[in-house]
């Protein structure tokens, strides 16, 4: 869906880089290393969405560091654009259609630092969970988002600072 509005393959990881988790910050090289691509393209592409302030730079010694805009009147729109294009949305509503108790949805690994490898890591909290279910929701899920997922429920092991909460009751 996203794609077919926005052609640019580099905006568009720029865009789920940065607003599926509004606290990733990063750095042109780390950018052109973590998607694969020239410094030139990020760099425009960078150029752009500062224009148009849905990014803000910030400097840091020798080098500029990007980070989303919270204040950009579109800010909150294009989180929830970039949320539902990587099936976040249908991902919340499936698990807690028949799950149980749950308190809480967190994304870890990849996803959790805005990088769409299609490979979700779920954590899901809660009380009285059920794990029948879960296995039954991994296929379906997969199916309806087109991605991988793997879930692990009520594990205080998986918690780190990378982790991006989706749904909190």
């Amino acid at each position: 869906m996203l794609d077919s509005l926005i052609t640019s393959k580099t905006r568009l990881k720029l865009l789920v880089k940065f607003f599926s988790n509004p606290q990733n910050v990063a750095h042109l090289r780390g950018l052109a290393e973590e998607f694969g691509e020239s410094t030139n393209a990020i760099r425009k592409e960078l150029n752009h969405l500062s224009e148009a302030g849905l990014l803000l730079k910030v400097n840091d010694k020798n080098k500029i560091d990007y980070t989303a805009n919270y204040n950009h009147p579109y800010f909150e729109s294009l989180k929830d654009l970039t949320r539902k294009y990587l099936g976040f949305d249908k991902l919340v509503d499936t698990v807690l259609e028949r799950m149980g108790d749950v308190e809480e949805i967190s994304l870890i690994g990849d996803y959790s630092r805005g990088l769409d490898s299609g490979y979700l890591d779920v954590l899901i909290k809660g009380n009285n969970l059920s794990e029948e279910y879960l296995e039954r929701l991994t296929f379906r899920l997969q199916e309806l988002i087109g991605k991988q997922v793997n879930f692990t429920v009520n594990d205080s092991l998986c918690e780190s600072n990378d982790s991006l909460v989706i749904y909190k009751k």
